[in-house]
């Protein structure tokens, strides 16, 4: 019983250390996309990413064989979430007209926390109060008020700005909903299963980020900040963060870390806006507030 303990807490510990490690992604995407292209950088992070972490599984570990022996729905269906969840992340990032709507982006990217507890409900089982309906509504209002541009909260000021280029925006809410499943699933269909397939996933997605690159060229500028920046985003928020996620969903107190989980709009969007040097508006703050507010409300809302 003291181990399994040990082994949850560890667990839980490793979510926490991934939720802040992922924090820094959309800041340095962003820098890496201008310096070298989205889709190049973010094929170099997780072609690196994921070698590294399929060589240390099978040079240390000696269990490379043993990732292929997990439950096929796992393999199949959580490896294709995850390569779907990276393109929309990368693409939204990349074709973000601005470093403002970068931020704006980021947040509507952070619903995944609110996202994962509302599907945890018809998939895993989990029970809520009344308070988990608000929850969610005040989130969606906080994705909403993202992209604003002005002083005045309407309907018509949200459509136009979402006119002005709507795709970054419709990519970032279905990477939400795509990584909210992939939590989910991964626990449902590998909860106790021994150890995880990140490091094939990361390999796997790194193969077609690679595939599209080449398909779709990008200019690029290579300069030393852009390989430090890749080397971090290789090793932490891309190999280490994703493996120690997938260990807590999986073998953590899901419900803890899920909750500690809706910081991350807001460590993200002030770690965003200092290193982007963007001129944060009242509606990027309220909208932050918003979302981490609506998704604590929903943690608070499960039944323990």
């Amino acid at each position: 019983m003291d181990q399994l303990l040990r082994r949850r807490q560890l667990s839980t510990a490793m979510g926490v250390l991934a939720i802040l490690l992922w924090s820094t992604s959309v800041a340095l995407s962003r820098s890496l996309a201008e310096q070298v292209g989205a889709i190049t950088a973010a094929s170099w992070m997780y072609l690196a990413g994921g070698t590294l972490g399929c060589l240390y599984v099978a040079v240390v570990q000696k269990r490379l064989g043993g990732l292929f022996r997990l439950p096929t729905a796992y393999l199949a269906g959580c490896g294709l979430l995850f390569v779907t969840y990276v393109i929309c992340l990368y693409l939204a990032i990349g074709h973000a007209s601005s470093r403002q709507q970068v931020v704006e982006v980021g947040i509507i990217n952070y619903l995944w926390p609110g996202l994962t507890l509302s599907l945890a409900v018809p998939i895993l089982g989990v029970r809520v109060r009344a308070g988990f309906a608000p929850g969610i509504v005040l989130a969606l209002a906080g994705a909403a008020l993202a992209p604003l541009r002005g002083g005045e909260y309407s309907l018509e000021a949200l459509g136009a700005g979402l006119r002005l280029n709507p795709l970054p925006y419709a990519l970032a809410l279905c990477g939400a909903v795509v990584w909210a499943l992939y939590s989910t699933l991964s626990r449902r269909w590998a909860g106790e299963a021994e150890g995880g397939a990140v490091p094939l996933f990361v390999l796997a997605t790194g193969l077609v980020l690679t595939a599209l690159r080449l398909a779709f060229p990008e200019p690029s500028a290579w300069t030393c900040r852009a390989a430090g920046e890749l080397l971090f985003m290789a090793l932490g928020p891309t190999l280490v963060a994703y493996a120690f996620w997938d260990a807590a969903m999986r073998r953590g107190n899901i419900t803890l870390v899920a909750a500690l989980s809706n910081l991350t709009p807001l460590l993200s969007t002030i770690l965003t806006v200092l290193y982007l040097d963007v001129a944060a508006g009242w509606n990027l703050w309220l909208a932050c507030g918003l979302v981490v507010a609506g998704a604590f409300l929903c943690e608070r809302s499960v039944v323990k």
